[in-house]
C-alpha cells in the first residue's frame, strides 16, 4: 500500500492551496497571486493540478483570474482541466457548459468536471453524464456524478 499522500512538489503551492499564504489584497498578496498563476503553467504535473485547484477556490473573478484557468482548461492533464474548468463554472456559466460538454465526451474525466456540471444544471449534460453513472471503486466520484445527473435533471444547481 502507497501511504504517500499526493501533494504538489512546491512548497509554496502546498501553502497556498491551504490557505496558509495571502492571496490578493495586499503587494505580498498580489505577488503571491501571480505567483500561484505562474504555476498553473508549470511544467511538473501536481503543481499545476495544487495551483490551478487554489486559483478556481479563490472568491476573486478577475480577467487575470479567469484568463489563467482558460489555459489550465485546456492543459494535457484531465485533472488539471477539470479543476479549472470547476472554477470557470462558479464564475460563468456560459465560459463552463462547452467545456464541460468537451470534458465529458472523453473516456477519462477529471472529478471537478462532474462538480461543474452539478453547479451548472443544465439538461444538455444529461445524456453525457450517464456514460459516467457506475459503480466503481471510487464511492465518492460515483456520488458525484449522480449528483450531477440529478442537477441537471431538474435544473436545481447544486452548490458544494
Amino acid at each position: 500500500m502507497d501511504d504517500e499522500i499526493y501533494s504538489p512538489k512546491s512548497d509554496f503551492v502546498w501553502l497556498a492551496a491551504n490557505g496558509e499564504v495571502p492571496l490578493g489584497a495586499t503587494s505580498e498578496g498580489q505577488a503571491n497571486l501571480q505567483l500561484l498563476i505562474a504555476f498553473t503553467t508549470d511544467s511538473d504535473k501536481s503543481n499545476r493540478d495544487f495551483a490551478t485547484m487554489a486559483l478556481a477556490m479563490l472568491d476573486d473573478d478577475t480577467p487575470e483570474i479567469r484568463a489563467a484557468l482558460l489555459r489550465a482548461a485546456d492543459d494535457d492533464d484531465c485533472d488539471v482541466r477539470a479543476e479549472a474548468i470547476e472554477g470557470l463554472a462558479t464564475r460563468s456559466s456560459e465560459v463552463a457548459l462547452p467545456l464541460v460538454q468537451r470534458e465529458l465526451a472523453q473516456s477519462r474525466v477529471g472529478y471537478g468536471v462532474f462538480v461543474a456540471a452539478a453547479l451548472l444544471a443544465d439538461a444538455s449534460l444529461v445524456e453525457l453524464l450517464r456514460r459516467f453513472d457506475e459503480d466503481t471503486d471510487t464511492p465518492w466520484a460515483d456520488n458525484a456524478v449522480r449528483e450531477a445527473i440529478g442537477a441537471c435533471e431538474t435544473g436545481i444547481r447544486c452548490l458544494r
